[in-house]
Order: C-alpha cells, then sequence, then structure tokens
C-alpha cells in the first residue's frame, strides 16, 4: 500500500480523521512514519498506538506496529499488558505461521519474546512485552511489564530501509 492507501485506511477502519494523523520519520533507516492512537483494536485491550512504515526506496508499506502502555492509555496497567499479551499469543498459535520459524517464551534483558513467527510469504510477526525484573528475596526475577509491542514486517531479511553498502563510505 501507498500512504494514500493508508490514510484511507486509517479514515475506514478507525473513523479518524486527517488530523489524527502524525507525521514522524526514521532517521536512522530513512523512512515515513504515520502514526494514530485507536482505542480497542484489541478488544477491550485499550487505546494504542499504530505506526506505519513505509520503505526508504518503495515509499510503500513495509511495517505496521501496534503498541500498548500507560504512557499512550494510563487504563492499561501490567495486568492489562499481560492479558493482552497472552491473547495474543493464542491467536498467533493458531494462525498457521510456518513452524520452523515460530519462538515463544524466550526471556531477553529488557522483557520476553511472547511471540515470533513467519508465514509462507516470509511476512513476520514480532510480539514482545517490554519492562524490567524485579528480584523479590530469592525468587526469580519477575517482569513488571511497561509496554507491549506488535510489530508485522513485511520482509524482516531484507527491509526497505536506508543502509551503507560495503565500500560506501
Amino acid at each position: 500500500m501507498d500512504e494514500a492507501a493508508v490514510r484511507a485506511a486509517i479514515k475506514t477502519d478507525f473513523a479518524l480523521g486527517e488530523d489524527a494523523i502524525v507525521v514522524g520519520s526514521n532517521t536512522v533507516e530513512r523512512t515515513k512514519v504515520l502514526t494514530i492512537k485507536a482505542p480497542d483494536v484489541l478488544p477491550e485491550g485499550g487505546i494504542s498506538e499504530v505506526s506505519y512504515v513505509f520503505g526508504y526506496a518503495s515509499s510503500k508499506l513495509i511495517q505496521v506496529g501496534i503498541s500498548w502502555s500507560p504512557q499512550i492509555d494510563p487504563a492499561v496497567d501490567a495486568q492489562r499488558l499481560y492479558a493482552n499479551g497472552d491473547v495474543l499469543v493464542a491467536y498467533f498459535a493458531a494462525a498457521g505461521y510456518v513452524p520452523e520459524t515460530v519462538r515463544s517464551g524466550i526471556v531477553l534483558n529488557d522483557g520476553i519474546l511472547l511471540f515470533r513467527g513467519e508465514d509462507s510469504e516470509k511476512h513476520a510477526t514480532v510480539l514482545l512485552l517490554q519492562g524490567s525484573y524485579d528480584k523479590v528475596g530469592d525468587s526469580q526475577p519477575v517482569l513488571t511489564p511497561l509496554s507491549l509491542a506488535l510489530l508485522y514486517a513485511e520482509d524482516s531479511t531484507n527491509p526497505d530501509i536506508f543502509q551503507l553498502k560495503p565500500g560506501q563510505f
């Protein structure tokens, strides 16, 4: 999709006007980003921030990101972040991703990779619960989640972003 098609989809899908769209850029990747805030992208999940990323060379949609956090919606607390993550993991587990590409429950320094998978066309889905670990007594550290991020990428192995090529610099 090009930018005009995404803007039309935002209007249709979320009943939002042009004034609700924030235009930005990723200066490192040299991509354009349209961002909106939308309620209940995930039913009863709270307000989320939806970002549409357009490729460096193609200017076509290459990634969609959805984030939930208390900074976006103060009603979204740790319990809601965990619940949203659980709902999405169950959904993706049944969605038919190529089994060899599926990873879940991987502990990271700043959170948990709840799900990563690719479909047969190599489109990638990544779901991250991000936060900080707190240790209480002798118990295992427990994640206090600060955000939940869902990313859909058209091509995770060859993204349409600015990259210096060998010998170019």
